[in-house]
């Protein structure tokens, strides 16, 4: 997104609310470790529609634990994915800035849009072998 932001700002406030027994936050917490589980199935059972509707869901929970978890040029940008071939998504990081991620029914008509908004592209892939011990010469 080209934000940076304070994580630990949010996930303090997070961690207090949380240690206080706020309700609100919770049941959100609560919800989305429910939407963790659904994610996981829908990634076993390879339904990548299912796993977008998720991330959606899951994305406009997580808005609600802070009002720093977001901001209009990111909620504008999310928004014009959704519309232009986005099934869901969310924000990659704490919140307040870091990488959207989308699941895509027409990925060339999200690229393009994404693209309109000068959003860099990352593109990655699952993989499938494990953790991994990395070492420089």
């Amino acid at each position: 997104t080209g934000y940076s932001r304070k994580a630990s700002n949010i996930l303090l406030d997070q961690d207090k609310r949380s240690k206080s027994n706020e309700t609100d936050i919770i049941n959100n917490l609560d919800y989305v470790k429910k939407l963790g589980i659904l994610s996981k199935k829908a990634l076993e059972k390879g339904n990548l529609d299912e796993l977008g509707e998720i991330m959606n869901e899951h994305w406009e929970n997580k808005k609600k634990r802070s009002k720093g978890m977001s901001n209009d040029k990111i909620n504008y940008w999310y928004n014009a994915a959704l519309e232009n071939g986005a099934i869901g998504g969310k924000l990659v990081g704490a919140g307040g800035g870091g990488f959207l991620m989308f699941v895509a029914k027409d990925r060339a008509k999200l690229r393009k849009k994404m693209a309109e908004f000068k959003l860099e592209e990352v593109r990655f892939r699952f993989d499938y072998e494990g953790t991994k011990i990395m070492m420089r010469s």
